[in-house]
């Protein structure tokens, strides 16, 4: 099996680099025999932020992150939601606070790595 990993860093909303991100991740994450894994770093950590509201016809990157978290993993940067302000119980269910140290493994670990 193979193991991506996407390390993203941009915000949201705003550009689409973490919507462009997201979409290859879902679809890579139903694939059979692929893993995926997602880590969210700087701005980035506030795609998983529950209980988001978008207008009608716009995309919603917290149900983009659901079919990650269906089929793969998601970590962030426990630093970057410290310095925004993101509390654990913010968070999306199965979403999980993570270090430096787990990316570092996960990228050692990793088939290829995608820096969004």
């Amino acid at each position: 099996m193979g193991q991506i990993l996407f390390i993203i860093n941009e915000g949201p909303y705003g550009s689409e680099r973490a919507y462009n991100a997201l979409r290859l991740a879902g679809a890579l994450a139903g694939k059979e025999g692929q893993g995926v894994r997602v880590f969210l770093m700087a701005d980035a950590v506030a795609c998983a932020k529950s209980g988001q509201k978008v207008p009608e016809g716009y995309y919603n990157v917290q149900l983009m992150l659901g079919k990650v978290l269906r089929h793969g993993e998601l970590a962030l940067c426990g630093t970057c939601m410290d310095a925004r302000g993101l509390a654990e119980s913010e968070v999306l269910e199965g979403a999980r606070r993570s270090t430096l140290a787990e990316l570092a493994a996960w990228t050692a670990d990793a088939d290829k790595v995608l820096v969004f």
